[in-house]
Formats: C-alpha cells, structure tokens, sequence
C-alpha cells in the first residue's frame, strides 16, 4: 500500500516518518525547500519514543507528482488547504482514501467538493510536536494518538487494511467506528481552549486565578458542547468530565497551538477552528457570546497582523 504525506513538518513527518520506520512504503509531498533539507539531513526525530534519522526519504513535488496512492494523509493547516489541494490532486486515484488531520469539520466539505464524499474518511490526532531550529520534528510530550474510520460510522475492509498498518507506526493508532464524534469532542475542547487562551493572552492556570477565571472556562466549554449537541454529536459524559479537569486545574500551564502561533505573530486558524462553530450557532440559533467575542479578537489580530 502507497501512501503519501502532505508535507513533512511537525504532524506529517511524525507520523510519516514512524511508518516509514516501521518499513511501510511513504512518500512526503513537500516544496523545494524541505526537499533539499531531507536530501541533507533526512529526517530526523526527537521523541520521547525514541529518537530517529531516516536518511533520504523519499519524496516528490507538485510539478512532478503524476501517480496515483492508495492512501493520503493531510495534515496541513486550515489556511493551506487550497493550496494543499491543488498539489496532492493528482495522486488522487478512484480508490484512493484522504485521511485528513485538521482540526474541526470544515475541511470535509472543502474536500467532498473537490474529491467526492466516498474518497474522504475522517481523521484526527493527539499530539504536541514542533520543528525545531535544525527542522527536526521534535515531540514535547509523551502523548500521541491517532484515529481514524468510515464517517458514516461502522467499519469498512479499506479501514482496516489501513489501520493493519498504521499500527506498525507504534502511535497508538485507532480504527474509529465513531470517528465523526470523536471530531466533534476533539473541536470542542480544542475551541474551548483556543477561544479562552487567545481571548485572555494566557494559560489556564492564570486565567483560573482571576476573578470569574473559573466560570469564564467552563462557560466556554458549555457552549462549544451546547453547538456539538446541536449537531447530533453531544460530547459524552467521561469526555466531558474529562475535559471539565483539564479546564479546572490549578495552577495549568496548558495553552491551545493558536495562543502559541498568536504570540510568535504567526497566522491562525481562526475561521476553521473558532468562525465556523459562530456560523454553526447562528444556523442552529444557539447563543455563544464568550465565544463570539473570542472569535472577534482573532479577526482583530488578522486584520492588524496583515
């Protein structure tokens, strides 16, 4: 089975490079640049899984790209998506599966539009990880995950034929039976956590010391629950018990990858992650004014950022 990596940065080239570690048969789409890099250096790892350099992995560019793979991961950032689309297009083949990693659900229209529904399976992974100075991809913390599954729920032979290999990556991979509702819990938390950190300029554990830091926190959480469930995908109890802890504990260094990417002047995903849920409330006449706010404020940045 061929698969192909839409680029090798942080997401990609760690799970790219774990199956191609584990001898599964990888190609990383990638521009000019990364190119030459891995050509040089390969790729190399930094985890707390173990370290790795994969020397000369193979890759391909847009210009160049003319076959066909039995499988796409696409793990690029909301605001790439176009561009991600017209370069891997033509890899796309009439049973080839695009496993998407980005966050929310807008991209799936984006890409039903583009592919047909029947090529798009939906996707998600757990993981803080980042490149470094060197452009290693280095893992910060023990933690990563990584499902995926039919969106019409059950399970289906290509799915497992794919999770028959990614499991040989040892990054905890998951054929989902429920994978649309697990999106939904992971955006959920996701914008709960970027609306509040962006919102305040600050990690949790601050935000829980000021005045009204705790109410503030869960009533964010309470409405990106109050649009899941309104989307027939309400998140269940241990998820949300779960979530409620991580949003309440003392002292929490935790921040979103948007508070990160705001403070270093870098884009955002701010339609993806936090307008398309306002645009959900509006639809589905669900009140959401902490996160409207929050949404307003990234706009803002956007605007000035330039």
């Amino acid at each position: 089975m061929r698969i192909l990596v839409v680029g090798a940065g942080a997401i990609g080239g760690y799970f790219g490079g774990r199956l191609l570690q584990a001898g599964c048969d990888i190609t990383f789409l990638v521009r000019p640049r990364r190119a030459a890099e891995l050509a040089s250096a390969g790729l190399v790892i930094r985890s707390p899984a173990g370290d790795v350099t994969l020397p000369n992995p193979a890759t391909v560019q847009a210009d160049t790209l003319k076959q066909h793979f039995d499988v796409v991961l696409l793990s690029c950032k909301a605001y790439d998506l176009d561009d991600a689309i017209a370069s891997f297009a033509p890899a796309v083949g009439p049973q080839t599966a695009i496993i998407p990693l980005l966050n929310g659900m807008r991209h799936l229209d984006v890409l039903d539009a583009r592919f047909g529904r029947d090529h798009v399976l939906g996707g998600l992974c757990a993981i803080a990880a980042t490149l470094n100075e060197k452009r290693e991809v280095v893992q910060l913390q023990p933690m990563q995950s990584f499902a995926f599954g039919e969106r019409a729920g059950g399970m289906s032979d290509r799915v497992r034929a794919i999770f028959e290999l990614f499991k040989r990556g040892n990054f905890n991979a998951a054929a989902s039976e429920h994978i649309l509702q697990e999106m939904w819990e992971k955006w959920v938390f996701l914008a709960s956590l970027a609306a509040s950190t962006t919102l305040m300029r600050a990690p949790v554990g601050v935000i829980l010391a000021a005045p009204g830091g705790k109410e503030f926190l869960l009533g964010m959480l309470d409405e990106c629950s109050a649009l899941a469930a309104a989307a027939g995908f309400p998140p269940a109890g241990p998820f949300f018990q779960r979530v409620s802890g991580m949003l309440t504990t003392e002292g929490s260094p935790m921040t979103a990858s948007m508070f990160r990417d705001l403070k270093a002047g870098l884009p955002v995903e701010a339609d993806h992650v936090i307008g398309d849920l306002v645009a959900r409330a509006d639809a589905a006449k669900v009140p959401v004014p902490k996160l409207r706010i929050a949404y307003t404020q990234l706009k803002v940045y956007e605007a000035q950022r330039g």
